[in-house]
């Protein structure tokens, strides 16, 4: 069934021709002059991927550090005990621990936005995976979440600074934020870059032709501009 619009969404959508295929600079214009929400929006980006989710050597994940952030303040939970805990404190994490934690968890506390454990704890973060997987906040060595303790810190400054996770899904789609409609056009367009340039690095060995089919930029409730892939590639060899 066909979504239904309202009034104001058809009025904006004419502003854009479906037909063409914008360059960065063109689309993040179009998604300020396009919005008419009341709020701050994000800005999403979406991927039509050319590889086939049902194969393994198939799979895109991985993790893109957005220079600018997201615009909203990232409460960070490290799942870890003796010195990584130290070491955690002192890096700003909002909430370490680790039974104590788990506990919380399992009582059905969930407010952070980042979770991240050291290997020694994976043992018993394990079993908050029902929990934690539904919501893409489960420990992962593939997203980058699990970390030595030496490694802590700095995997935390990522996460206050900007670090999206991207993941394939069943429909091979990609869906991420890349910040907020306020933010500075070059700001926005530094952290496409940077996000478009992290799914290229991604690559999977498995994939054949075309790798990305299509990426479309939208704002929350707003409607989608194509891309022109070219000059989205080219922005993100530079970034």
């Amino acid at each position: 069934m066909a979504t239904k619009h309202g009034k104001k969404y058809q009025e904006i959508a004419k502003l854009i021709d479906q037909s063409k295929a914008y360059t960065p600079d063109e689309a993040i214009a179009l998604a300020k002059q396009t919005s008419y929400v009341k709020f701050d929006p994000t800005v999403e980006v979406h991927l039509r991927m050319g590889v086939d989710p049902r194969h393994a050597d198939q799979q895109v994940r991985g993790v893109a550090l957005l220079p600018n952030g997201l615009g909203k303040t990232i409460r960070v939970l490290v799942f870890t005990q003796g010195e990584g805990q130290r070491l955690a404190e002192e890096a700003g994490a909002d909430y370490v621990g680790g039974d104590d934690l788990v506990k919380r968890i399992e009582g059905g506390w969930l407010d952070f936005d980042i979770a991240l454990a050291t290997p020694d704890m994976m043992g018993k973060v394990g079993k908050l995976g029902k929990i934690l997987g539904r919501r893409g906040l489960m420990p992962n060595p593939k997203s980058g979440t699990i970390a030595q303790p030496g490694d802590l810190q700095r995997v935390i400054r990522d996460s206050r600074k900007g670090r999206v996770e991207f993941k394939l899904d069943r429909t091979a789609l990609i869906h991420v934020p890349v910040g907020k409609l306020s933010f500075p056009e070059d700001k926005l367009r530094e952290n496409l870059a940077a996000l478009v340039d992290a799914i290229v690095r991604a690559k999977p060995s498995g994939a054949k032709g075309q790798y990305i089919r299509s990426i479309t930029v939208t704002t929350t409730m707003g409607p989608g501009i194509s891309l022109d892939l070219g000059a989205a590639t080219a922005l993100a060899a530079v970034a």
